[in-house]
Formats: C-alpha cells, structure tokens, sequence
C-alpha cells in the first residue's frame, strides 16, 4: 500500500504539538486507528522511530525531534 505522505506528515506534526496521537486524529477529522497507521507508515517510510509511545504517554525520539 502506497504512503500518503502528506496525510501522514500532518498526522505527526499535529501528534507532536498536541502530545497526544488520539488528540492529533481528532483535530484531523480522522480515527485514532487511522492516525496511527499513518504514523506507522511514515516511520517505515523513513526507517526510524519518530515517536515513544506507550498507552499513556506520546514523545519524541531523537530522529522526530530533528
């Protein structure tokens, strides 16, 4: 399946302004499944882990800091 690069781009810039992948799907209209997808197929896109997730806390690495 092809990357949709601008959605998934968005998805993570809104998710690291606003902490919170949940709330970044929300500010796009679009389910947190969906936000997380594009996330996931951004990171493999591009070979790195931007994000640390767990299921209560949303932060930066390194690479998705840079």
């Amino acid at each position: 399946m092809p990357i949709n690069e601008l959605r998934s781009i968005t998805t993570f810039a809104k998710a690291a302004e606003l902490g919170s992948l949940r709330q970044a799907a929300v500010a796009q209209g679009m389910t947190p499944q969906a936000a997380s997808q594009a996330l996931a197929q951004l990171e493999k896109h591009l070979g790195v882990r931007l994000f640390h997730r767990t299921t209560r806390s949303l932060a930066l690495t390194d690479e998705g800091r840079q």
